[in-house]
């Protein structure tokens, strides 16, 4: 495996790779960090030498994390359940909570982005026309959601919707009564032992839920660890056998379950992805855990792609 790795990086085939990560048998097994252009979301960093205390951009990756933030407030009673009502939670809308419309909304819809409103984030983010742009752009995020125009039965498909996000962070911020980085720095952080993050919020203070998690990949790497140790005594273990479990098909062998994709091949993995390159995978079958950050935000490359593929042998 190590000598595939650096074949890939000694070949030129991951430019952009900002650091790696590779656990097998909860032991570091490949450490490796590069150098580039970075940036916090969109405001430019410079150049960045990277090494193990530098943190990261995630990205949509963490949308993977407040998925396991809501198993964590479920288990403590503060969020409601997967089938409830999702416009009951935000009863400051009564006009959309009234809508006959949206009355069959449930926070589980939510949790496996099949809403079915109108929501594009195929633009780049950079434009200002990208579903989660305009949401950070707009002067109420969860109003910006919630009154997307309906264009198809909820839970029929899966359409990539960060503001869904944005709506189980807010349900969880709601229900613990404080900032979600404050929840996430008590309930799964400081019992992984990390110290060190950031999670960038919008002009209205808020935590960008569907993006701005900041980490060191190390520190990624050992929430992957926790998922594939079952959750421990953090994250419950039915909670996590229903966020894995396939909830909606994406393409082939490709599912959707609670924030996290599922690949139900005869090779089975679990895994968050982010703009860029940022990629945490799980294997259970080989006790592996892969953290993958770069710096290829809206390019259309990857060097997690050939990193990855060189990890995996494929």
């Amino acid at each position: 495996m190590a000598e595939r790795v650096e074949d890939v990086l000694r070949g030129g085939k991951a430019p952009n790779l900002h650091g790696l990560v590779v656990l097998r048998g909860g032991e570091v097994v490949i450490e490796r960090y590069g150098a580039g252009r970075d940036h916090r979301l969109n405001v430019p960093l410079g150049h960045v030498e990277f090494d193990r205390d530098t943190l990261h951009d995630l990205r949509s990756v963490t949308k993977s994390v407040v998925g396991l933030l809501y198993g964590i407030a479920l288990r403590d009673g503060l969020v409601p359940s997967p089938g409830e009502g999702l416009m009951r939670q935000f009863p400051e809308y009564p006009d959309l909570v009234e809508d006959p419309a949206r009355a069959h909304l449930t926070v589980g819809h939510a949790l496996t982005m099949t809403l079915g409103l109108d929501w594009n984030e195929d633009l780049p983010y950079t434009d200002p026309a990208n579903g989660e742009i305009a949401m950070e752009l707009a002067p109420d995020r969860y109003r910006y959601v919630l009154e997307r125009p309906v264009v198809e039965e909820a839970g029929k498909r899966w359409r990539y919707c960060g503001g869904a996000t944005a709506l189980i962070g807010g349900i969880i911020a709601r229900g613990a009564g404080r900032p979600l980085a404050d929840y996430a720095a008590d309930v799964l952080f400081e019992p992984l032992g990390i110290r060190e993050f950031e999670w960038v919020k919008g002009d209205d203070g808020v935590e960008a839920a569907a993006s701005g998690l900041r980490l060191r990949p190390v520190d990624l790497a050992a929430v992957g660890r926790l998922v594939l140790d079952g959750g421990r005594d953090v994250v419950p273990g039915e909670w996590l056998g229903e966020m894995l479990r396939p909830h909606v098909v994406i393409d082939g062998d490709f599912r959707y379950g609670y924030q996290w994709y599922v690949s139900t091949g005869e090779r089975h993995w679990v895994e968050c992805i982010g703009n860029g390159g940022q990629r945490l995978l799980v294997v259970p079958g080989e006790d592996l855990v892969v953290a993958v950050t770069a710096g290829e935000y809206d390019s259309g490359q990857d060097s997690a792609v050939a990193v990855l593929d060189a990890v995996l042998g494929r």
